[in-house]
């Protein structure tokens, strides 16, 4: 089965960007946000880093508060479905008690992601972690007050030079780079700007190009950077006096751009790293993990050593600190709790948005069909991403090249090959209308062709 050449899917399809009048909605630790299974809500974890206690703590109030389990999201966040909406100033206190809400004001901008195998596999240049945490520092620290009005899109990541945060389209980017230092990056794409800056300055340098953002957006209502008008655009100069003015440096990088091709996310398994230590790499099928689970992961991550956890922006969870044996042992441990570590997983870059019965929006019960669209489906080496969504918004969609199946009713499908790089986001390969039945097959398809 293969997809038709037929013309590409409508305007009206794209994902909507903001609308005018409309305030900015995001859902935080703070704003719940009301759905069909109950109140919703966003626990930001910078970078995807968490403690063991922070973990058992997102285990807790996800039982006692929630309906025991939690979503991973696109950006390494956490969310807790099924809350009671009168819940709010007892899910603060647990999240505040475990350093998951350090600023109450500045809770909904802590959006960073990080490159999840930073300084485990001895692939990029070095460790960002640290860069992550002082970031998050200086969002929550209130030197610059003005950050509190970024929303709650706008996404900051630190990449570590491999290439897998870059591509995710952030807002503002920092890549390392093979002389200690980073490029910092506002937006993506052919309108992105960059700049060279030292390893020391690389929180701040951050931190500032959000501060200069909200500048050139002051009076456009724009939520990210790609929402900017032409003549509001953050420019090259306009970024490096900005830095000049606080005392950072910053150097032009001249014709040589950071690449915006598709990083790669950590396959599932065991990663080997220097000195014989190795990461456990979880896949987390549709990023929906029950509380059981999730102290069986905190409880392997206080039993690697490292006491760390990381949710990367693939839906996944990466366990730092075990030797080979440890680690074999303990993803032997996760395959039997109904997680993935196996590399040729059919799970492998498949994702879905809530749907129903969670969300009023949704046309289809997008997870029931995606499992058996993908159970017992051998995934091609090779393979985009492919990503079931309930309704035009595609809520927590992938980026770069990646199959769309759109729910078009409670029963039928669109599948569309999308790449974001593209100006209207589709490749021209055509759409191709089915049923759910027969969705394995035409995925199957798509995936192979695309």
């Amino acid at each position: 089965m293969s997809l038709p050449p037929t013309t590409v899917p409508p305007a009206d399809e794209a994902p909507p960007r903001r609308e005018r009048g409309r305030d900015d909605a995001c859902p935080g630790a703070l704003r719940l946000h009301s759905a069909d299974d109950g109140s919703l809500a966003r626990v930001r974890t910078p970078g995807g880093l968490l403690t063991v206690r922070q973990a058992q703590a997102l285990a807790r109030v996800s039982e006692e508060l929630g309906d025991g389990g939690l979503d991973l999201t696109s950006r390494g966040n956490l969310q807790l479905r099924g809350l009671a909406a009168t819940c709010g100033g007892e899910l603060a206190a647990g999240l505040r008690d475990a350093g998951l809400l350090p600023s109450e004001r500045y809770d909904r901008v802590r959006n960073i992601v990080a490159s999840p195998l930073s300084g485990l596999d001895g692939a990029g240049y070095g460790d960002v972690t640290a860069w992550t945490r002082e970031l998050d520092a200086a969002l929550c620290g209130g030197a610059w007050e003005e950050l509190s009005g970024l929303s709650g899109r706008f996404l900051f990541a630190m990449d570590d030079g491999r290439g897998d945060v870059a591509a995710l389209s952030a807002d503002v980017t920092l890549i390392a780079t093979g002389d200690g230092g980073a490029v910092l990056r506002v937006g993506s794409g052919a309108d992105g700007v960059a700049l060279e800056v030292r390893a020391r300055d690389v929180p701040r340098a951050a931190a500032l190009a959000a501060v200069e953002f909200l500048a050139r957006a002051s009076g456009t209502r724009a939520w990210r950077v790609r929402d900017l008008p032409a003549q509001h655009a953050v420019t090259v100069d306009g970024l490096a006096a900005r830095l000049a003015d606080e005392g950072v440096e910053a150097a032009r990088i001249g014709h040589e751009r950071p690449s915006d091709a598709p990083g790669t996310p950590p396959a599932p398994g065991v990663v080997s790293g220097p000195d014989g230590r190795c990461a456990v790499s979880v896949l987390v099928p549709l990023g929906r993990v029950r509380a059981a689970q999730w102290r069986l992961l905190a409880a392997l991550a206080s039993r690697g050593g490292s006491g760390e956890l990381r949710v990367t922006p693939w839906r996944g969870v990466v366990l730092p600190g075990f030797t080979a044996d440890s680690a074999a042992a303990a993803a032997r441990e996760v395959t039997d709790a109904g997680l993935v570590t196996e590399p040729d997983s059919p799970w492998a870059g498949v994702g879905a948005c809530t749907g129903r019965p969670g969300c009023a929006k949704s046309l289809a019960d997008v997870r029931a069909h995606a499992t058996r669209a993908v159970a017992g489906t051998p995934r091609s080496p090779g393979a985009p991403p492919v990503y079931f969504s309930g309704c035009e918004r595609r809520c927590g969609h992938p980026g770069g090249h990646w199959v769309d199946a759109l729910a078009t009713s409670a029963t039928d499908y669109r599948l569309t090959v999308r790449d974001t790089r593209e100006p209207d986001g589709v490749t021209g390969g055509g759409v191709m209308d089915v049923a759910a039945e027969q969705l394995a097959d035409a995925v199957a398809a798509a995936r192979g062709t695309a």
